[in-house]
């Protein structure tokens, strides 16, 4: 596949959407549009029929939903599935439905920037980008379905595994972007009740998900989880989501250390950004805070990750076998900063063992 056309099965039932998901994929020299399919039902048997390398499914159709035709699709032709949601507090439990279904990753539709000429580039880029990462992944998407019981041993085996008795640690910071959802649920959905240490996260997702996704997690998972809110205490056995379209920073306070929630500026690629809540945590922690770095894209991550290690501070990196993207872990990886490899399914295991 990686040698050839990326081959894209396309699920709306607005003709209007339709047209401009295959105006930006036909852009595309690498990508080839291979059917269409008008709701739930026909997107089942086109790709049956099809087999695609990718779906990009739309969640609200007549008829059969979205979240109904993936779970179809998943038992019968497991294939790669990028969810396009509307971006309502409704769309983001629709679509964390999906992805729990066995969607891979999603993208929130949104009118204006399918109408706006100024956004339709960026946006353009950004859904190439996403189609490109999701269907190449070496992911599979039959993974997802066992993902409460499989368990494989890590794809570097040539990474030294060690015990780390002497470190006390206080913080645990995960960062995540493509399939972070998914990822993150797997670790916390993990650990339980009496898991001793507070846990901040910084993943990729719009302002309007982030406040469901904590939801839906707090009730998947024994500890507590929550959207934070500016001036948050960490608190032993609560993780703390940063929101969307802002920063979340940790930092020393009288009644203990918290985090500070704040504006994202125009300069900032990244909001939430895992390193800036990497670097602040790193700074407040020293060698008492242990980072997991998960799936992704891009390398956010990179430079919080350095400053953890100038301060003493443990890095767990996700293997490649079980990122959806190997793109934020491997650049970890490869600059010597991950202390272990782990496949997200030994993570919590391993953070009720070692901590």
């Amino acid at each position: 596949m990686l040698n050839s056309r990326l081959r894209v099965l396309i699920v709306d039932d607005s003709a209007f959407f339709r047209h401009r998901i295959e105006e930006v994929l036909s852009s595309a020299s690498d990508i080839e549009i291979v059917g269409y399919a008008v709701d739930g039902k026909a997107a089942v048997q086109r790709a049956a029929e099809l087999k695609p390398d990718i779906i990009t499914m739309d969640v609200r159709m007549p008829g059969m939903d979205g979240i109904t035709a993936v779970r179809r699709i998943m038992a019968e032709h497991p294939t790669r599935i990028l969810m396009l949601s509307a971006v309502t507090k409704q769309g983001a439990r629709e679509t964390l439905e999906a992805l729990d279904a066995g969607a891979i990753d999603f993208l929130p539709k949104e009118q204006a920037k399918f109408n706006s000429v100024n956004a339709t580039y960026d946006f353009a880029k950004q859904f190439l980008d996403r189609v490109r990462a999701v269907g190449r992944s070496s992911f599979k998407p039959r993974q997802m379905l066992s993902a409460s019981t499989h368990s494989y041993q890590p794809a570097h085996s040539n990474i030294q595994v060690r015990t780390y008795t002497s470190y006390k640690i206080k913080l645990v910071a995960i960062g995540a972007s493509t399939g972070g959802p998914v990822a993150v649920q797997a670790i916390l959905s993990s650990l339980p009740r009496d898991f001793s240490l507070p846990i901040v996260v910084a993943v990729h997702m719009p302002a309007s998900f982030t406040a469901a996704y904590a939801e839906r997690l707090n009730m998947v998972s024994a500890i507590e989880v929550r959207e934070a809110k500016d001036r948050d205490i960490l608190l032993p056995g609560c993780a703390l989501i940063a929101p969307g379209g802002k920063q979340m920073t940790v930092e020393h306070a009288t009644a203990g250390e918290r985090v500070r929630i704040t504006d994202a500026l125009p300069a900032d690629v990244y909001h939430p950004s895992v390193d800036r809540l990497f670097q602040s945590a790193a700074q407040v922690f020293n060698r008492q805070l242990l980072a997991l770095v998960l799936t992704g894209m891009g390398s956010d991550g990179l430079q919080g990750a350095i400053h953890i290690k100038e301060t003493g501070g443990l890095i767990w990196s996700q293997d490649e076998r079980s990122c959806i993207v190997y793109g934020m872990p491997q650049v970890i990886e490869k600059a010597g900063l991950s202390n272990r490899v782990l496949s997200i399914n030994d993570i919590g295991q391993q953070l009720m063992k070692e901590l």
